[in-house]
């Protein structure tokens, strides 16, 4: 894409301000000020609340990168490019994933992916089975990269996931399009997610991003915390509650032991956090 060529994003931002902006009244200035200029239309019931949530959605994902909401290496469920159709198949119907990584003996190096629909052909003569057979060329992206660049890319190449490297090319991770859509629109469970999934994932050695709507009791079970609330059931809520406005993204608050600042959040609700304990964040 050309320096000077507007992004998806921009291009919507624009197309917006046409319908919503009086024409005698000035662009906003800022990402902030045309937030504000969406919840104005809102109000006048020009669009309804889940719409604004999508179209906050759709500004903020600019914001964020890979790193922020991959799923990290130690909780990727792989395949080994070796093993047998025997070997494989308890994990691909245990995990009910569609898409898995392939490793050689190196976890950090993932060599290809492996569709689940793949296997189909092999269920009634599986000694004819290899997975180097079926083994698709894996997609790289960088920590970096933007989301919205990424859900362009996977658009664009009718690819569902993708490996995230760090700078020394070994795996970090893997992000998918489902996790990119669900910053627009919010979580897509289907009959497989279960309440933990990944909404806790340790970025750092003490720097966690945790999704807003995990349980408080899930929360204090991986931090050894002993946060309650009579008013919410998730973190997201009793961060809420502590703030007493609905935060928006960049902002920081502390509560002991721990360190949350705001990664995500729309008109309704926060989305992600970025959570790390109190004396990390101070040092």
């Amino acid at each position: 894409m050309n320096a000077d060529e507007p992004s998806g994003n921009s291009s919507l931002s624009a197309r917006l301000l046409e319908r919503l902006l009086p024409a005698n009244n000035n662009e906003p200035a800022t990402k902030a000020q045309l937030i504000e200029l969406l919840r104005q239309a809102k109000n006048r019931t020009l669009f309804n609340t889940d719409a604004l949530a999508m179209i906050e959605g759709v500004l903020q994902v600019s914001d964020l990168r890979v790193r922020d909401i991959m799923i990290p290496r130690v909780r990727m469920v792989v395949l080994k490019r070796d093993a047998s159709l025997h070997d494989i198949l308890p994990t691909v119907t245990r995990s009910a994933h569609s898409r898995f990584p392939v490793i050689g003996e190196d976890r950090a190096k993932v060599v290809g992916t492996l569709l689940a629909k793949d296997l189909l052909h092999y269920f009634t003569t599986p000694e004819r089975f290899k997975m180097r057979d079926i083994l698709r060329p894996a997609v790289y992206v960088p920590e970096s990269k933007p989301l919205d660049v990424l859900l362009k890319e996977f658009r664009s190449s009718r690819n569902h996931i993708a490996i995230v490297i760090d700078e020394y090319g070994a795996a970090a991770g893997l992000v998918t399009i489902e996790d990119v859509l669900e910053q627009i629109v919010g979580d897509i469970a289907d009959e497989y997610d279960c309440d933990e999934g990944a909404s806790i994932i340790q970025r750092d050695e003490q720097i966690y991003t945790v999704k807003a709507q995990t349980r408080l009791t899930t929360f204090n079970d991986y931090f050894d915390t002993d946060y309650t609330s009579s008013h919410y059931d998730t973190i997201g809520g009793l961060v809420l509650h502590a703030f007493g406005h609905l935060p928006e993204r960049g902002e920081q608050i502390a509560i002991a032991p721990m360190i949350f600042s705001i990664l995500a959040a729309d008109s309704r609700r926060i989305r992600l956090l970025s959570v790390s304990p109190a004396e990390q964040a101070q040092g």
